[in-house]
């Protein structure tokens, strides 16, 4: 058991777990962008400012809108766990799992999001336990596996 050997009570229905570095990174970074585009922009004469072209101006929204859209799907990351089984949201793609499709969940020193492991012998990535999280991740898979581990026991069909 790679993130951590104790076991972990179970966490009561529904869980979610969330990144915490990545949204507080997202926002941040976000935030900082912004203010530098803007600072900057003002900081121009009004000269320089007319020399910008239609296209150019364009091209910076264009580059600003890529950078919120890529920081929105990071995080929007997320593992939600209820009844029915596991819903795991990655980006823009969110894909649900029946307890009985899970048998494991994984992740090893230097990973940087757990795995699912799938009764199929398939890997997901579950990108919304990250290990730059550290203890958090760590805690966080040991509280999954109980779930899963739970789940495996009881059977919810």
């Amino acid at each position: 058991m790679p993130a951590g050997s104790e076991p972990a009570p179970a966490p009561a229905l529904p869980a979610r777990f969330r990144p915490w570095g990545v949204r507080v990174a997202s926002v941040a970074f976000g935030a900082a962008l912004l203010v530098i585009v803007v600072a900057v922009w003002f900081a121009l004469p009004e000269r320089a400012q007319d020399s910008f072209t239609l296209s150019q101006r364009l091209t910076v929204g264009f580059m600003l809108l890529c950078a919120v859209v890529v920081a929105h799907a990071m995080s929007r990351c997320r593992v939600d766990a209820d009844e029915s089984g596991l819903t795991v949201v990655n980006g823009y793609r969110t894909r649900h799992y029946r307890w009985d499709d899970v048998v494991g969940v994984t992740m090893r020193p230097g990973d940087p999001w757990a795995v699912l492991e799938l009764s199929s012998g398939l890997g997901r990535a579950a990108m919304g336990i990250q290990g730059s999280d550290g203890q958090r991740a760590r805690r966080h898979v040991r509280e999954l596996r109980a779930l899963i581990d739970a789940h495996a026991a009881h059977p919810q069909h």
